[in-house]
């Protein structure tokens, strides 16, 4: 007689297999073991969607893989800033470390008192109660700290980033301390031998990422600080740390703080090098409203009109999208810095500006670019002052220091770098290309204003000589007139009388 097992049982005994298979193929750390891993991951979550091995094995599948989107899609629900407002966020983070490292692992919109129903049965709740009383209730979510802090610091998440990785430092901190208790002193290793030194483990990894992440933090927060304060050319410093850094910082992260510097370029009146960020922001996010809408207005104060327009007609369509979907378009955990009320608002002065800028092509106002504020250099400059300006903006905006400042970003998509260097390229040569033409344009006016102030001096040297001239004539008359008045039978008397006057004209008879 067949022996039926309950649908539950044969469940289970597939979602054994499937996480048997799985941890074979984690054991050889191959890529391609580890897609297939994955694969027998979501088999088993399809028939058990909470267990809680599987769910921990794919989060750390795919920070190996660094897919750290997908990560932070299955995990959405426990970013703890997730629905908060950054306003709420930067009052934590001035508040302390202390509330950031009590906020729990919670989602959204967890509520205590409105609980759905759940049918469980004494065994089961006699089980979590006894491991609840034997462990500590956080240990148990504990790679959620590590796995989800992780992917959220590359994803440019730093205070979401921030939060996580101490407290899963927190809880490792204490975990060990619990386990040293019950070793003996030759369970603790002292020195280890050059030849076979210990991997990293997960712990270093995450006090390196954390330490980083601060430093990251600190930097923004006082560049930002300094830009609120008017005092533009430290807020650059600021920024400049960050973008310049040798040991790099997430593509996000380095997104905002690009947009951020480029207001703060704008305000110092440097337009060259605010145009050149919201260009790289844009390459790095094609859809960034606040690039465009800077980029645009930079445009519009040097009477770039067309390029102008064309930021404009990309914001404009965008905002259209926006509210023909009534949602924007990102996923759950990312954030923006425009709310979906205030759209319709922006449109519409967006929409003014379109019309004016539109006006002003028609009227045919494009050609008199203002190059002097692209160039960075006052009216009336000198030759040496355009040069100066010209060297460091051609120095800095070549379309191959571009591309190789591309490449400190954390950009882990091979394609999704190539399309990145593509548009980078793109911008800064339609930018450095800008920047000779200014460049022959002030120079073709000061060597106007050279050729006119030439002109003006040879013109008044010829009349100073013409006045010279008729003074030595009128002087040279005079001396005859003196010459010819004398009468003298002493011709040694006339002839230095000649000699004093400087005249060699015979005496009249």
């Amino acid at each position: 007689m067949a022996i039926h097992h309950p649908w539950w049982m044969r469940n289970r005994k597939k979602v054994d297999k499937y996480m048997k298979n799985a941890k074979s193929l984690l054991t050889s750390q191959d890529p391609n073991d580890v897609v297939g891993a994955l694969s027998h991951l979501n088999s088993a979550l399809s028939l058990s969607p909470r267990h809680e091995l599987a769910l921990e094995l794919k989060a750390r599948s795919l920070l190996y893989l660094r897919r750290f989107k997908d990560v932070a899609d299955l995990l959405h629900d426990y970013i703890p800033t997730l629905g908060t407002d950054i306003e709420d966020i930067s009052s934590l983070l001035v508040a302390g470390s202390s509330e950031l490292s009590s906020l729990r692992l919670l989602p959204p919109n967890h509520s205590p008192g409105h609980d759905e129903f759940k049918c469980f049965s004494y065994s089961c709740l006699k089980k979590k109660v006894m491991t609840g009383l034997r462990n500590n209730p956080d240990v148990k979510g504990q790679w959620r700290y590590m796995v989800l802090g992780q992917a959220c610091y590359h994803l440019g998440l730093m205070e979401d980033a921030m939060i996580l990785l101490q407290n899963g430092k927190r809880l490792a901190t204490a975990e060990l301390r619990r386990e040293s208790i019950s070793w003996s002193d030759d369970s603790f290793v002292l020195f280890t031998s050059e030849s076979h030194p210990q991997p990293i483990t997960e712990s270093e990894i995450v006090s390196q990422l954390l330490s980083q992440t601060k430093l990251l933090i600190r930097r923004r927060t006082a560049a930002i600080a300094a830009f609120d304060a008017g005092l533009y050319s430290e807020s650059i410093r600021h920024f400049s740390k960050i973008v310049d850094s040798r040991r790099g910082a997430p593509q996000s992260f380095l997104a905002d703080c690009l947009i951020r510097r480029a207001s703060a370029y704008k305000s110092a009146g440097r337009i060259a090098d605010a145009i050149a960020d919201c260009n790289i922001t844009l390459a790095l996010d094609s859809s960034c409203l606040e690039a465009l809408e800077t980029r645009a207005d930079l445009f519009r104060s040097i009477r770039c009109f067309p390029d102008s327009l064309h930021d404009l007609d990309h914001l404009k369509l965008l905002y259209n999208t926006i509210l023909r979907d009534r949602d924007i378009t990102s996923p759950v955990w990312k954030r923006y810095n425009v709310r979906y009320r205030e759209i319709p608002g922006k449109l519409c002065v967006l929409t003014s500006k379109f019309k004016q800028t539109k006006e002003k092509i028609t009227n045919r106002e494009t050609s008199n670019v203002d190059y002097y504020s692209l160039m960075g250099v006052e009216l009336g400059c000198s030759r040496s002052e355009l040069n100066r300006a010209y060297v460091l903006l051609n120095l800095r905006h070549k379309p191959e220091r571009t591309v190789v400042f591309i490449d400190r970003f954390d950009i882990t998509d091979e394609e999704e770098l190539a399309s990145v260097k593509n548009r980078a390229r793109l911008s800064t040569l339609l930018l450095y290309r800008m920047i000779q033409k200014g460049y022959r344009a002030v120079m073709s006016d000061i060597e106007m204003v050279e050729a006119a102030a030439i002109e003006k001096q040879s013109a008044e040297t010829l009349i100073d000589g013409n006045k010279a001239a008729k003074a030595v004539v009128r002087k040279s008359s005079n001396n005859i007139n003196v010459v010819k008045g004398v009468f003298c039978r002493d011709m040694a008397a006339v002839g230095s009388l000649i000699a004093r006057a400087g005249l060699r004209q015979p005496i009249p008879v």
